[in-house]
Parts: C-alpha cells; structure tokens; sequence
C-alpha cells in the first residue's frame, strides 16, 4: 500500500522513512513538507496554472490604487485619481439597516439568488425607473457589479464564441470573456466621437460566432453617455443579427447637463428579451466596499446564472442584502448632493486639464471620469503615468489598461482640494516636458 498521507505520494513508509535517514539533517528536517529543503531531495515543485489563468492581466486600477495608498502610508503626499468609488459615505439609513440585521442575527446563509426582499425591491426599481417589467425569479443579486458581469458572461458564452467590447473599456470585460473561454473583439473608438462606437463598426464586427455584445452607458473609463437614439441604433443591429447585450447600467444615476439614461431593454420585447442588465450598489450609494450588485434578464438566463452562483459564491453577505433593501426603498436625497459636488468638480477638471498645454480633454456627462488625451506629449499612457507618480506623487491610471494608449483615466471622485492640487502638479509636469 502506498503512503499518500501528509507527505503525499512517496511510495511505502519504510521508504520514506529511509529517505529521512539518509538524507544530511539540513536536507530534511521538521520542515519537510513546507520548507526549502525538500526541494533537495525531490525537484522544485511544478505548479502548474491554468492556461485561462495565466492569460489574464493583473488589474492596474487596483495595483495603481494600492501602490498610492501605500505611498500615502509611508508619509508621502500623493493625490491619487485612480480610485473608482466615491468619496462620500454610505447613506447612514443604509448602515442602520445592515446594523440592524446584524444585530438580530440575520447571519445565516441565503437562497443563493439574494433573499426575496431585495430581489422584489430591485424589480420594482426597474418598473419605476425603467418601466421594465421583471419578476423577482429574473433577478440575481451577487457579491459585487464585477460579480454581476462575470456571471452573465459565464452563463451566455463558451469557446468559439466572440464579445464584442467597444474600447476605451472597463478593464476586467475581456479578461472575464477570456476566463469563459470565448475571444474579446476589441473596436476601437476615440474622443472624436466622444468613444461611443459607430452603428457602422458594431455592424463590422459582428461575426456569425458573436455572441454578445458590451455596452457600458455611462461608461467607466471614458465618463461618455450614449443618447437613447445612439442605444436604439446599436440595439436594432444586435436584434437583426442574435447577438445578446450585456448592458452595463451601474452608473445609472450619475448624469450631467441634463443627459438621460435609457435602459437597452426597454425599447420593446424583443430588446427586453435580448438584453441582460448589470448594476450595483457600489456608485450611486456608496457601497464599494458592501459587495453586492445585480443582473435582471431573461428567465432561462436568470436560472442559468442562479446554477452557477449556487455552486460558486452561494449568497451575497446576508445582512448586506438588508442594506441593499434600505438603499432601494429609503430616501434619495443624497443623490442630489452628490451630483452637485460631481458636477463642480467635472466642470472645473475638465476646464483646467484643457487649458495644460500638451492635453486635451472631451467634455463628458456621466460617471465620475474624464479621460484625457495625451498624445501630444509625445509619451504613451504607461510612460506618463509612471512618471507622474514618480515626480509629482500624482496616482492616475494608463489609458492602456482599457485599451486607449493615447490616455489615462482621472477620476474626480475626490474632494476640489485634491483635484486642484493634484492638476497643478499635471501642469506643472506637463511643462517640464517640453
């Protein structure tokens, strides 16, 4: 019989214990199953990683936030406009609600889709703010937006099948497409069309193997908003050819100068029925840290989609779900304020990143981003940004990580302090390139 214990498979006992007799105490000690020296004796460790696991790009919003905060940590004055969260706090009805929960022991698990409550007051958000009609069996709550993307491109695609995903994008789309097994079809867009994609490129793209396309209104990199007639035209090419639309919607209620959102599902049925939608708690409440967002889509997606979450995730935090319930039933008065702070600081920021010679700047309408053009300060976006970092203590994000080397993504989710000292620097570095 053959010894697979703790040890693994190293044959009889006796041979092991052999190995250990013969082998110098240095070689072998009490730290042989953990420690360097075992790797004298039996080869270094293959650790072999998945193929889909190896492909995948670190996130460089995530890293350029953490080596920020650890700047900052470590006494220096960093302005960092890579975050995207927003600065302000969780409404404090919210917090009370999850509280609550918590304190009555709502701690246990949950039906792996969310719990009833939160599912119907999402439905009934999209009925009321949408005029989309969901039964809660069409809505699944996950840990996070993120969560909400992976899931549905999970659900609806396999190899051999493409997604077409317009650039600049959110930086985590292809690497989820890639993880399913299907390919990412990049379309370029730039800030002369404000980089909403063309009806015209949509159509060009579009293969007999696409299976799905991303559309991201307001978008996160470039704060841009697709109008209702440039959604309906995407849409009509997505019915004509059977492609589905992932319709990311988180930034719903972060809109300018009178922009409006419109929801892809609700132009008809049948968009009703090729649409999935993604959204979340985490912008327009606050609730980064929270993890919990939702998809609303069509029954058989829905299910196929509440299989894979009860095999992976299971529930999203229980007494979150109550805060989600407080987030989507309570007061809104918070968004007003938010909006009026956002607003000054977009106005301002963009302004200013015009007037620094070297960039310029679209004006845009939604999110909390602007999305500068550099390229005429002779450094791709990698170049710029470390530098930046390294001379002025300034954290932004290349423009590479959503596929737009000519840029980099500001995010205004901090406070006019901040963004007037951290655009000085800009202009200041700017200037010292020339």
């Amino acid at each position: 019989m053959e010894h697979t214990g703790l040890h693994g498979n190293f044959g009889t006992p006796s041979l092991w214990s052999a190995l250990c007799r013969r082998t110098p105490h240095r070689s072998i000690n009490s730290r042989l199953l953990w420690g360097a020296p075992v790797l004298s004796v039996f080869g270094a460790m293959n650790y072999k990683i998945s193929q889909r696991a190896a492909s995948l790009s670190p996130s460089m919003t995530l890293a350029i936030d953490s080596k920020a905060k650890q700047m900052k940590a470590d006494g220096q004055d960093v302005v960092g406009f890579g975050t995207g969260e927003p600065d302000f706090d969780t409404p404090q009805h919210i917090k009370d609600a999850a509280a609550k929960a918590l304190a009555a022991g709502f701690t246990k698990y949950t039906p792996a889709a969310g719990i009833p409550e939160l599912r119907q007051a999402i439905a009934d958000k999209h009925k009321r703010e949408n005029g989309l009609s969901y039964k809660a069996s069409q809505i699944i709550v996950y840990c996070g937006g993120k969560h909400s993307c992976f899931n549905v491109i999970f659900a609806t695609c396999q190899e051999k099948d493409e997604v077409v995903i317009p650039a600049p994008y959110w930086l985590s789309y292809p690497e989820m497409v890639k993880l399913a097994g299907a390919r990412p079809v990049i379309v370029e867009t730039t800030d002369k069309t404000e980089f909403k994609i063309t009806p015209e490129a949509l159509r060009r793209a579009i293969t007999p193997n696409t299976r799905l396309f991303i559309l991201n209104s307001p978008s996160n990199p470039t704060g841009s908003v697709y109008t209702p007639a440039e959604i309906k035209a995407l849409a009509d090419i997505c019915l004509e050819r059977n492609v589905l639309i992932m319709s990311d919607e988180i930034y719903e209620h972060l809109l300018y100068e009178g922009a409006v959102h419109q929801s892809v599902a609700s132009f008809s049925p049948a968009h009703y029925e090729h649409t999935i939608i993604v959204h979340g708690f985490a912008k327009a409440w606050s609730m980064t840290g929270w993890r919990m967002g939702w998809c609303a889509a069509p029954e058989p997606i829905a299910k196929a989609i509440d299989a894979i979450q009860s095999h992976s995730t299971s529930n999203p935090t229980s007494f979150a779900q109550k805060g989600g319930v407080a987030a989507l039933t309570g007061p809104q008065d918070h968004l007003k304020d938010w909006l009026a702070e956002f607003n000054k600081r977009r106005t301002f920021a963009t302004k200013k990143l015009n007037s620094i010679p070297g960039i310029s700047c679209v004006p845009v309408k939604g999110a909390f981003y602007l999305f500068p053009n550099i390229s005429q300060t002779g450094l791709k976006s990698t170049e710029f940004c470390a530098r930046l970092l390294e001379a002025e203590k300034v954290a932004a994000v290349p423009g590479i990580a959503f596929g737009a080397d000519d840029y980099f993504r500001l995010s205004y989710a901090t406070s006019m302090a901040n963004l007037e000292k951290g655009l000085e620097r800009i202009e200041r570095f700017c200037a010292g390139l020339s």
